[in-house]
């Protein structure tokens, strides 16, 4: 790739996830993040490190398909931890493929939702964007005369805090379309 194409592509990319909508064509290749589509910032009850869990919400659309999926990462905000213990009973994101018509309301195309319980109990930290953490719901065909996005929500039950499951709505991905 020449430097003259490659600084086009990254114009080209920086435009679509600055401006939250992209246009694509079923042959393209296109993806649209959102950069920070929401965190959670716990305080764990006893010694257990307070730590920050970030995600990302993305949609693609390629060779025809349109696809959706969260990327889930964390990283303690203390510099050690003094009880690396068990911090959840549950943790789970579902992502949700989602459509609409212009003006109209998102409706889901498909879903699904990803048990990292485990994940998040035995790593601390997880700042690389993996298969391990990526929630990514069943693909669709393309349709261009719909609007597509990412969406997703995250479920936890902190281990002995005693307030069962918390719910959180994430901020869907920028809208594909075209």
């Amino acid at each position: 790739m020449t430097m003259k194409k490659y600084l086009g592509a990254f114009a080209a990319t920086g435009g679509i996830l600055a401006g939250g909508i992209a246009f694509a064509s079923p042959a393209a290749a296109v993806s649209s993040c959102g950069e920070n589509s929401g965190s959670v910032d716990i305080a764990f009850p006893g010694k257990k490190p307070q730590s920050l869990y970030s995600f990302m919400n993305c949609a693609d659309v390629s060779n025809g398909k349109v696809s959706a999926w969260t990327w889930t990462t964390w990283q303690m905000m203390v510099d050690v931890a003094e009880d690396p213990g068990k911090r959840f009973t549950s943790f789970k994101v579902t992502t949700r493929l989602e459509k609409r018509e212009w003006g109209g309301a998102d409706t889901v195309v498909s879903s699904t939702t990803c048990d990292l319980t485990r994940m998040v109990n035995e790593n601390l930290g997880w700042a690389a964007l993996e298969k391990e953490n990526k929630c990514l719901a069943p693909s669709a065909t393309y349709d261009k005369n719909m609007w597509w996005s990412s969406d997703s929500t995250v479920s936890y039950d902190i281990e002995g805090d005693g307030k069962g499951v918390i719910t959180k709505q994430l901020t869907g991905s920028p809208l594909l379309f075209g």
